[in-house]
């Protein structure tokens, strides 16, 4: 396949993606009844508005809360796109208007809207909000590929071969690093190899090898030569993270995105916060301050007025208009001149398409968590670079993808991926790890890292408890456990399984006594694949005398949601049990790495060997575990 060829179908795959995305959408809330959508937790209606002000950026803020108080779950969450309309007016066609969700507590919503200004509507009660469908973020992805693909004789269609084509990279041999004590050996040779990379290096982090202190310092010593980065990642999180380690080190970041999807530590190095402690900011304001004065005016004259006051209210409307504009061209001195002074622009994928960044070149691009980014979504903040540096961990978990038939026909493979197998010599893997025991490393470094990984003496024996065992497998086979599905979610469950990995992490817990665990803050997960099996592990907990009053200090999740974050125990449940030896979603064993590799000190394994060891990976696990003497039958607990 021709790197043309391979974008336009990726071209296809997007489509396909687009489509399965947009009838998610339409099952949850275009086809549902107003009814059926609250009670989804897709819509909340009814909703009162209980007071508007202006927020960041001179942004008009709404804060909404639900009528009738409910805690069932919902879908609203910080950064999602949203639809406020009203049903006052009984019409099908409803009023509405679009904005963001800044934060979402208990039963209140706030949220930034498009709008200048607040529609009169909203005084007329019977107020709803949906959750909205992300057409944008499709449209971007679409005009990146299309715009790879027609690139002639420049940068962006010689990185292209060099990706997809027959092009190999170029190392330079004069760029050299400047000492950095805070890295190891295999940090400090990734750093060489970014520093001398003339078009593009991978930096390939396993759990625990601090790729992010080394993106840090590359992104510092790259700044020092170049003057201005472009920083980009899938995820506003893991912006932001980037974001406050990049202050630390004394850049001067611009962090580019809605503010209302932005951390509140990360609020300050905002665009609109950096605008609103520039010089001209007082006349800017003032100048908003008149805009609002003559709109407050003009909103006087409401519905029934004669000629003479429509005529007033007109002239008052052009008077806004021709201040606005003065104030958009102030405005946009002031966002120029505060991008002209960063030193590192900080943006997610899409992000990388904003307005303000229009016409702007980077020498640099780096993508952090690239092998969870899809493909088309990388070439965004690309367009804008001479040369790319992507970091990240294929053996750890892919992009979210919602079509199954467009993952299966190669949308879930990173153009990460893609290139550290294609241009092995540009990629520099971090071998030395700080988070895990070394019998807990031991495993997955030989199925997923070649065995390359090393435990830090700081690390390496690290135990809860004296003599403790760092790892553990309790095998349910033969107890006749079996495995449940939910008939609404379709999800699994395993009753018997749940109660003894409760029991397990009991036992975990009183082996300290509860005031101890407190004392010394000891964390612990328990991860398992399915949400079905995480609900039921919660009701058992919540009901646990021995967990329920640890808090925080004890947290139950898929493995999606404990990506990039340790705990000092951690507890696997693995659900599957049955007749057919199916293991069904844990095939995807890059989740199951993730799982096992955010445990510090101690690691235990909850499953059924009869139905895991059908498949390799899980069979290699319990030799592990077995020639280790860290394997017990549930029998025996």
């Amino acid at each position: 396949m021709t790197s043309h060829q391979h974008l336009q179908h990726q071209l296809e795959l997007i489509k396909l993606e687009r489509a399965a995305d947009l009838e998610q959408y339409r099952q949850k809330v275009l086809l549902r009844s107003l009814t059926q959508r609250v009670k989804d937790g897709v819509t909340w209606y009814p909703v009162r508005l209980v007071r508007n002000y202006i927020g960041t950026g001179e942004r008009i803020i709404i804060e909404v809360e639900r009528v009738h108080p409910s805690d069932k779950p919902h879908s609203f969450q910080s950064g999602k796109s949203v639809n406020v309309f009203c049903n006052a007016s009984g019409k099908p066609d409803k009023q509405h208007l679009q904005g963001v969700i800044n934060y979402v507590q208990d039963n209140t919503l706030v949220i930034t809207i498009n709008p200048d200004d607040l529609p009169d509507w909203m005084d007329d009660g019977n107020l709803g909000v949906d959750v909205m469908f992300d057409e944008m973020t499709y449209k971007e992805m679409e005009y990146a590929l299309k715009a790879v693909s027609k690139a002639e004789d420049n940068r962006i269609a010689e990185l292209r071969e060099l990706f997809l084509g027959a092009a190999t990279p170029v190392q330079s041999t004069e760029v050299e690093s400047l000492p950095t004590p805070q890295l190891n050996q295999s940090q400090q040779a990734a750093l060489q190899k970014i520093l001398q990379a003339q078009d593009v290096a991978f930096i390939h982090g396993p759990p625990g090898t601090g790729k992010t202190t080394t993106l840090v310092q590359a992104i510092v010593q790259t700044q020092r030569n170049e003057g201005q980065v472009l920083v980009s990642t899938p995820s506003n999180a893991a912006i932001d993270l980037l974001v406050e380690k990049l202050s630390e080190q004394g850049l001067n970041v611009v962090r580019i995105g809605h503010p209302a999807r932005v951390t509140e530590q990360t609020l300050s190095k905002t665009l609109d916060a950096r605008i609103a402690e520039h010089t001209h900011y007082d006349e800017l304001r003032a100048l908003r301050k008149r805009i609002e004065k003559v709109r407050s005016e003009a909103s006087k004259f409401k519905r029934t007025f004669g000629h003479h006051e429509r005529e007033h209210r007109r002239l008052l409307k052009e008077e806004a208009k021709l201040l606005k504009a003065d104030a958009d061209m102030l405005e946009f001195y002031m966002v120029n001149d505060v991008l002209q002074q960063a030193q590192a622009i900080c943006c997610t994928l899409v992000g990388a398409s904003h307005p303000v960044l229009r016409g702007r070149k980077f020498k640099t691009v780096f993508i952090d968590e690239a092998a969870q980014s899809l493909e088309v979504a990388c070439w965004i903040p690309m367009l804008r670079a001479q040369r790319v540096i992507l970091a990240g961990d294929h053996c750890q978990l892919p992009p979210t993808i919602k079509s199954n038939e467009a993952a299966k026909a190669g949308l879930a493979v990173t153009l990460f991926e893609r290139g550290i197998e294609k241009h092995p010599q540009a990629a520099s893997l971090l071998q030395i790890q700080y988070r895990m025991h070394e019998a807990i490393m031991k495993f997955p470094s030989q199925w997923f890292y070649e065995g390359k990984l090393v435990a830090h003496p700081a690390v390496k024996a690290g135990l809860l408890k004296p003599h403790q065992q760092p790892v553990e497998f309790i095998d349910t086979a033969g107890c006749g456990f079996t495995e449940k599905q939910d008939p609404e979610t379709l999800s699994r469950y395993n009753a018997e399984e749940a109660a003894l990995v409760i029991r397990e992490t009991e036992k975990l817990v009183e082996d300290f006594g509860a005031e101890v665990w407190r004392e010394q803050q000891i964390t612990l997960g328990i991860i398992t694949p399915y949400r079905a099996q995480v609900d039921y592990l919660n009701k058992l907990a919540a009901a646990s005398s021995i967990l329920e009053p640890l808090g925080k200090l004890i947290t139950i999740h898929t493995v999606d949601a404990f990506q990039g974050q340790e705990r000092d125990a951690i507890v696997i449940s693995f659900v599957r049990s049955n007749d057919k030896a199916e293991v069904g979603f844990l095939a995807d064993i890059r989740r199951t790495n993730v799982a096992m590799t955010r445990a510090r000190k101690k690691l235990l394994m909850i499953g059924d060997s009869a139905t895991l060891a059908a498949h390799p990976f899980y069979e290699a696990l319990l030799d592990y575990v077995q020639q280790n003497e860290f394997y017990k039958s549930a029998f025996e607990v």
